[in-house]
């Protein structure tokens, strides 16, 4: 069984943890991108909170920059450039892993197969593509 779920808006990357008062936290635009990400997701697929493996396939889609040459850009969109860049797609996923606990699955360790892609794509959202071992 598969669920979809796409957040979006450009992918955040998880930031470092603060610290202070002699505790760790978390920044507030992590936790503002958290947020987002359960949002889309209850919205799309709701509470699922499984208990099984599961894998889970992230597509990152990048928009080329509005400053890019029409040439690059189509070179971009066609595949012939690949997106790097910030944010990482280990911090990019992070987020979304970290995010979803206690939403589609108890805790991210249940994440024994995953895919992450960058790409650039016209629009800027992260696809997820969650499968049920």
């Amino acid at each position: 069984m598969n669920y979809t779920v796409v957040i979006p808006g450009p992918a955040k990357g998880k930031g470092r943890p603060r610290f202070g008062g002699g505790r760790a936290f978390t920044d507030k635009g992590t936790q503002i991108a958290e947020a987002w990400v359960k949002h889309c997701a209850i919205q799309q697929v709701g509470h699922l909170v499984l208990e099984t493996p599961v894998a889970v396939d992230l597509m990152i889609d990048v928009m080329p920059a509005a400053s890019w040459s029409k040439k690059k850009r189509e070179a971009a969109l066609s595949g012939e450039l690949q997106a790097t860049g910030k944010p990482d797609v280990d911090n990019a996923s992070k987020l979304v892993l970290d995010a979803l606990n206690g939403i589609l699955w108890r805790d991210d360790a249940q994440v024994c197969d995953l895919r992450v892609r960058r790409r650039y794509a016209p629009i800027a959202q992260t696809t997820m593509i969650l499968t049920i071992l």
